[in-house]
């Protein structure tokens, strides 16, 4: 399930959807949101991997506020490519919550990850504890290695 209202970007090999480093307004204030808010959000929320789909969905009730996808490499390695919160939910900490819960889900299941997504990379810049989780040999964008 995606969000509606707000699709989620895929960005190219560069890790932005322009290919040459701009980020978009969303990535801007989402990145923002991790530097200036690292509280977890007042509301309860559930993170589900629809592999079917290839994403991490955040969900309150039956509405999809958030979201991951990603692509599969193989058994042992995930590439994220996106991080998407609907923007009545932003400023609440959805963001920072939603990828630590993925990381964690990751690191419980034993998986490398490529990160594509600049929001996910700032996030793990900050949090250097997750820089385990990225595969040495495709790490993406960002310039955070294991």
């Amino acid at each position: 399930m995606t969000p509606t209202g707000s699709a989620f970007e895929y960005p190219d090999e560069a890790g932005y959807p322009d290919g040459v480093g701009t980020l978009t307004q969303d990535q801007t204030l989402l990145i923002q949101e991790l530097a200036d808010d690292e509280r977890t959000p007042d509301f309860s929320f559930a993170v589900v991997d629809d592999e079917a789909a290839g994403a991490y969905t955040a969900i309150v009730g039956d509405t999809a506020i958030g979201g991951i996808p990603y692509s599969v490499v193989d058994d042992e390695r995930l590439v994220l490519l996106a991080t998407s919160v609907l923007p009545e939910f932003r400023h609440q900490g959805v963001a920072t919550e939603l990828i630590r819960r993925v990381l964690d889900d990751l690191r419980s299941r034993r998986k490398r990850i490529t990160v594509m997504c600049p929001i996910v990379s700032s996030f793990i810049q900050r949090n250097p504890g997750y820089a385990d989780l990225i595969d040495g040999e495709h790490p993406g964008v960002g310039g955070v290695r294991p």
